[in-house]
């Protein structure tokens, strides 16, 4: 918990650090922190009961774990990795499922796959995976989250990583998925980082269905990412998240935003009543 009120991290990597390249390392280094003796074994997998302590003591309730399928950047991250550490303590870790049209197919039997397997979502990354978000496979996939009330996370804003497809980080596409698909939730992941903040803030305050999750998003910067919209009623909408480990700490983020002065209900939407609307997880 944070100033009382209930934590959850929606936007959180723990992938094995074997299947990572090297600049990953780089940024986690750079922009966070990077615990590797204490949360890896020496075959580098996470240990459960480790990292268990580890989000206790950042006071985190709740950490929705990402894979990815993204050879071109990241590499491939399989959602099979995570299932010890969501076994370990299921009512503290969740996940998402992830897709990549270049890699799976068909895709509706992948995403049920995952969804059986206790996916809340699905987190879709069409900057490292290298594929738009109307790419045609994709409706079909919409569809299914949709009927079951469940969300799509798109990665929306830069990235440096090496192998990035920029084209594919802007908002504006969405837009059209939001009319076509008036009941799916969605969720606008880093908040349109870099060229596109106006673009997620109209989405997000245009559509009762679209969040932004601020994940890799400074708190304190907020006010000039956003400026010139409705803030308070913008921060409303709000998803914590903190792309750990690239994040120098997430008590601390927390803590910058409640130095925000928001009132007790729009925090207590940002910190969990938000990700609880969206995701359906218990806190």
């Amino acid at each position: 918990m944070v100033g009382g009120m209930p934590l959850v991290d929606a936007h959180v990597h723990l992938p094995r650090l074997k299947e990572l390249k090297p600049f990953w390392f780089d940024w986690a280094r750079k922009y966070g922190e990077l615990p590797l003796g204490r949360l890896y074994d020496e075959d580098g997998r996470p240990i459960p009961q480790a990292v268990e302590a580890f989000f206790a003591e950042e006071g985190v309730d709740v950490v929705l774990l990402l894979p990815e399928y993204s050879p071109r950047t990241v590499g491939i991250h399989p959602y099979e990795d995570l299932l010890p550490v969501v076994a370990y303590n299921p009512r503290r870790f969740r996940f998402l499922a992830n897709l990549n049209p270049h890699l799976h197919y068909p895709l509706v039997e992948h995403i049920e796959r995952q969804l059986e397997a206790g996916a809340v979502g699905l987190k879709l990354h069409p900057v490292h995976g290298g594929f738009p978000v109307d790419h045609p496979e994709l409706f079909p996939v919409y569809w299914v989250l949709q009927e079951r009330g469940l969300p799509v996370v798109f990665h929306t804003g830069v990235s440096s990583f090496p192998g990035s497809v920029n084209t594919y980080a802007t908002p504006e596409p969405i837009e059209a998925l939001a009319r076509i698909f008036p009941d799916l939730k969605i969720v606008l992941a880093h908040g349109g980082r870099g060229w596109w903040y106006g673009a997620a803030a109209s989405l997000a305050l245009m559509y009762p269905n679209v969040w932004i999750e601020l994940s890799g998003l400074a708190p304190t910067k907020l006010p000039e990412y956003y400026r010139g919209y409705d803030l308070k009623r913008l921060a409303r909408k709000f998803i914590f998240g903190t792309d750990w480990p690239g994040v120098p700490g997430i008590q601390r983020n927390a803590q910058a935003l409640l130095d925000l002065g928001w009132d007790r209900e729009t925090l207590e939407r940002i910190f969990w009543r938000n990700a609880l609307e969206v995701y359906r997880i218990e806190v």
